[in-house]
């Protein structure tokens, strides 16, 4: 197991070794360095060589200079997360980086099997997770669901293992409104999440995770009266609560492009009277966002699917540009594979971020 975290010494030697990107293509929070493009692992086969692909694309991003690196332990069922973890292995054997240079995202909450283990998904569930005691009857959403502590308490420690670390750098709940208000109150939901935030503390303390966070999907860009949508006042509220002002509450996720832009365009969170949209509330309240599906899953990878601006001839490139320029965004998530997908999407890297002078510009643009 890989001892150590992402730290602002590592994080900032890892931007000093990378003299080929922009100069501001890394971005500060927290007092780390991150790449404005992160690496997700989310589709693809639960197979050995899906399992290849993955670490190489991993290996690759990291070479071309990005630390960013965002998993799910539901993910291709739980080989994803093993595919990030001999990435890590081997990038630090071969003195490619160092621990301390990478920021480790992983979630749980959804129910998984083993994809290692050749068996129905339902009879894994009972072999790993019913017959030990680790859930009960009644504690599965009818959205694949589970935030009791004993699960996410299991899944931390099947992540750790996974991945070969002692310590993931951000645990994100993942799609916890979505997955569990269709079933429950909001106000029963809100306990379960605060018992859900003092487990997260509790690890903090034991040194097994660094930050955690909400990965979503709805609820923070719905509108209030969605039943879905939570305010992230609320939420931070409870984490300080729970946790003190020195809670470890610092990071969403939720899905972002030039289509899904209800995170940049949507004003739907309350504070004192005054309307923020949530890239404007998280960034009042200190609160890192990293955004998924930039490339809406190839889809707008098509001909004439995005309007043109600078010089960039690349669709895939005018969409990670985008999302990266975003006031509030520290990276988008991307989804790559093969090496000419890698090579072809961070070759944005070398192009600087734009400043916020020059996005609202280009907003303006898009939108007349």
């Amino acid at each position: 197991m890989l001892q150590g975290y992402a730290t602002p010494e590592g994080t900032a030697q890892f931007a000093k070794n990378h003299p080929g990107v922009a100069k501001n293509h890394f971005k500060q929070f927290g007092g780390l360095m991150l790449s404005s493009i992160g690496i997700g692992t989310y589709l693809g086969n639960p197979d050995d060589a899906t399992d290849v692909l993955v670490k190489d694309a991993v290996v690759k991003s990291v070479t071309l200079g990005t630390n960013v690196i965002d998993t799910a332990i539901n993910y291709r069922s739980q080989k994803a997360e093993r595919s990030v973890g001999k990435a890590i292995a081997q990038l630090i054997e071969k003195e490619k980086s160092e621990r301390n240079q990478l920021f480790v995202s992983t979630k749980n909450g959804y129910i998984t099997n083993d994809g290692d283990i050749n068996e129905d998904f339902w009879q894994n569930i009972q072999t790993t997770l019913v017959k030990p005691g680790i859930i009960k009857s009644g504690d599965i959403s009818s959205g694949y669901h589970c935030m009791t502590i004993p699960y996410l308490q299991n899944q931390l420690e099947k992540s750790l293992a996974n991945l070969g670390l002692e310590c993931i750098d951000l645990m994100y709940l993942h799609n916890a409104a979505e997955g569990q208000l269709q079933d429950i109150t909001k106000e029963d939901f809100m306990k379960r999440l605060g018992e859900v935030f003092d487990f997260y503390e509790k690890q903090r303390t034991a040194g097994k995770i660094r930050y955690y966070g909400m990965a979503t999907w709805e609820c923070f860009r719905v509108p209030p009266e969605n039943p879905q949508y939570l305010s992230i006042f609320d939420v931070a509220k409870l984490a300080t609560t729970v946790g003190g002002p020195q809670n470890g509450f610092k990071f969403i996720q939720l899905p972002y492009n030039m289509y899904y832009d209800q995170a940049l365009t949507g004003k739907n969170h309350v504070q004192d009277g005054t309307v923020f949209t949530i890239l404007e509330a998280a960034a009042k309240l200190g609160i890192g966002v990293f955004t998924s599906v930039p490339l809406m899953q190839a889809k707008l990878l098509g001909p004439d699917v995005l309007p043109e601006f600078g010089q960039m001839t690349r669709a895939s490139h005018r969409a990670i540009q985008f999302v990266r320029s975003t006031p509030g965004v520290i990276a988008p998530l991307v989804g790559q594979k093969s090496p000419s997908h890698v090579d072809e999407n961070l070759e944005i890297a070398k192009t600087p971020v734009m400043n916020e002078s020059e996005f609202s510009d280009l907003v303006r643009k898009l939108s007349s």
